[in-house]
């Protein structure tokens, strides 16, 4: 990757996740959609992570929070499932340009289904499919490498599996040949700012690389061990108490300064982390992080 950088402020916004805080004006929906601004001394860019699955309630959230479509720099999605890519030609409407990056992999567009309790796509739908997304104004920029989005930020690519106990986390299928096949998820793609003195704030979608596989590589990406927050989504949900314990375990041995997880991570992975964590756990909502040279914390909206 090309010379990382620093960025001097990153600001996390989450716009859709799976619950909302008590008596909050904002639309739950199962998936996950977080903004990103990060600035540095050549000026300030704003990313969407995800989009979730229902735009109606990503956009009633995004008016909400006063947050204009039309300043989107770019769009990430971080694997292929529908509850983090579906409306992505609605978002891109929204923004009103042509040649929007959309960052991807370049499997993203694959068959990918389950079998269990019967046949269901679960990937792609039609209506974000490659000519929909260019033809809403996007630029597709598939690669398995990582892609710098600007000094200090950076996807991660393809994630390597170092771990012996982490797993995609559902029976997934795709088909290869004209054979069908278990599908792994390379896919799945992550977020990773570097802010200066403070280290490095991991975003991730569903964490089918896992989140600890996902931690490590971000560390070798960035060469940066301090981990200042980890948010977004575990996929912990089904997961065996052996493997919570290990994830949570091996999470901690990079004490963070925050952890905040939700969508797909699980109660009881939930627990586990917050048992662990104590204050420095939080589950994910819609909620806002600031993150600067002088603070790594993250704040909520009331």
């Amino acid at each position: 990757m090309e010379k990382a950088g620093f960025l001097s402020e990153l600001r996390i916004t989450v716009l859709a996740e799976d619950s909302v805080q008590y008596e909050s004006p904002l639309l739950g929906q199962h998936g996950i959609a977080l903004l990103l601004e990060g600035r540095s001394a050549e000026g300030r860019h704003r990313f969407l992570v995800d989009v979730g699955q229902n735009s109606s309630a990503l956009h009633h959230n995004m008016v909400s929070l006063g947050i204009q479509s039309s300043t989107l720099d770019a769009i990430i999605l971080t694997h292929c499932h529908y509850d983090h890519t579906q409306g992505t030609s609605d978002v891109l409407k929204w923004v009103g340009k042509q040649g929007v990056p959309v960052v991807a992999h370049p499997d993203s567009f694959r068959p990918h289904f389950v079998t269990e309790p019967c046949l269901r796509h679960v990937g792609m739908m039609p209506n974000d499919s490659r000519s929909e997304i260019e033809e809403a104004g996007g630029m597709l920029l598939l690669t398995r490498d990582p892609l710098q989005l600007m000094p200090g930020l950076s996807t991660t690519g393809e994630v390597r599996r170092q771990t012996d106990f982490e797993e995609v986390g559902i029976p997934l299928k795709t088909i290869v040949a004209d054979r069908v096949a278990g599908d792994a998820m390379l896919d799945d793609i992550s977020v990773v700012a570097c802010v200066r003195d403070q280290g490095l704030v991991i975003v991730t979608g569903c964490s089918h690389a896992g989140i600890v596989n996902i931690v490590k590589h971000s560390i070798e990406l960035f060469g940066e061990k301090r981990i200042c927050g980890i948010i977004g989504g575990f996929h912990l949900l089904n997961a065996s108490e052996e493997r919570v314990r290990k994830t949570v375990d091996a999470l901690s041995q990079h004490n963070p300064q925050w952890v905040s997880a939700g969508h797909c991570t699980g109660f009881r992975a939930q627990v586990a982390l917050f048992r662990k964590f104590e204050d420095r756990f939080r589950p994910v909502w819609c909620s806002l992080c600031r993150i600067n040279r002088g603070d790594c914390c993250m704040s909520l909206f009331g």
